[in-house]
């Protein structure tokens, strides 16, 4: 079985849910909202019915209940700052917004010890005092199968802490610039691409060096991936934060907001739908406010030893 997907993540309750002002100067898919209790309440719900939506497919979500001290409004998006891997790794990363940077002292991590042990915790948070960052598989997009790791240079995203990190693991690299149809950069990887076991999606337009662009197209078909082509439109609906999944059995599960599913053509849905279960869920709230979409709210837990 391949190595890619996982049937178990991890989801954040949140407690305090609110527009972040620390990652909206370089997050333009955030927009304030003025009703903050009317925010919160619309994305606990929203965030309840996502996790009865995987639920219902077999796949193990554990839920972590966020606590309103220290205050973390953008806990709902755990997979930033943790990552788990099959070798034994709980890699912990570097992040730009200090009030992220709290996330790291919640209920996380005590939950993850009572599921699972790795052996090996990388701690990578000191490079915080250096000032570079790599927020998790928001800045990395890996390919496990065939390790390597994609990545787009952003102020979230250095040079120095992904050779560290892909060092460590034994990953190759495929590092390049994109930028959106405003031309700002791309502040994470994972909202202009995502990878399956067969099926991978790109923004391959915001990739601003034509020879860089050719170089992940290539990359990802030498992987043996079908590569859907994403638009910049479809970058703008968070086509580009999808992430698969297993079920109980097995069998693929492609997950993505409604706003993502809503804004793919016909061509693209039927490619979809021959390789994987599309598992669409409504992140309206948290998508426009938070600026994160249906990948960014799973934390995958692939984990080497489980406990019953």
């Amino acid at each position: 079985m391949s190595q890619q997907t996982t049937d178990t993540v991890l989801m954040v309750r949140p407690a305090c849910f609110a527009f972040n002002p620390e990652t909206a100067r370089d997050n333009l898919f955030q927009h304030d909202a003025p009703q903050r209790d009317g925010v919160h309440r619309a994305a606990l719900a929203e965030f309840e019915a996502y996790v009865d939506a995987l639920r219902a497919r077999r796949i193990n979500v554990l839920v972590v209940d966020d606590t309103l001290d220290p205050p973390t409004p953008d806990s709902i998006f755990p997979n930033n700052w943790w990552s788990s891997h099959a070798d034994g790794s709980l890699v912990l990363y570097p992040m730009r917004a200090p009030n992220r940077r709290e996330e790291r002292h919640g209920p996380v991590l005590g939950a993850l010890a009572r599921h699972a042990q790795w052996p090996v915790t990388v701690d990578l948070s000191g490079y915080e005092l250096e000032a570079v960052f790599l927020e998790g598989t928001g800045s990395v997009v890996f390919d496990r199968d065939t390790r390597r790791c994609y990545a787009c240079r952003s102020p979230r995203t250095h040079q120095q802490v992904l050779d560290a990190l892909t060092q460590w693991l034994g990953y190759e690299t495929i590092v390049f610039d994109a930028v959106d149809a405003r031309g700002a950069p791309i502040y994470h990887t994972n909202v202009m691409m995502w990878i399956g076991t067969a099926l991978a999606g790109v923004c391959l337009d915001a990739i601003t060096d034509v020879q860089a662009r050719r170089d992940v197209l290539a990359s990802l078909r030498a992987a043996g991936k079908h590569v859907i082509e994403l638009s910049g439109a479809q970058l703008a609906a968070f086509a580009g934060n999808m992430l698969e999944l297993r079920d109980g059995d097995g069998a693929p599960m492609l997950v993505m907001s409604r706003t993502a599913w809503a804004s793919l053509d016909v061509m693209q849905r039927a490619l979809i739908e021959a390789h994987a279960t599309p598992v669409v869920v409504d992140i309206a709230t948290i998508e426009h406010v938070g600026g994160g979409s249906a990948r960014c709210m799973l934390a995958e837990v692939f984990a080497p030893t489980a406990r019953a």
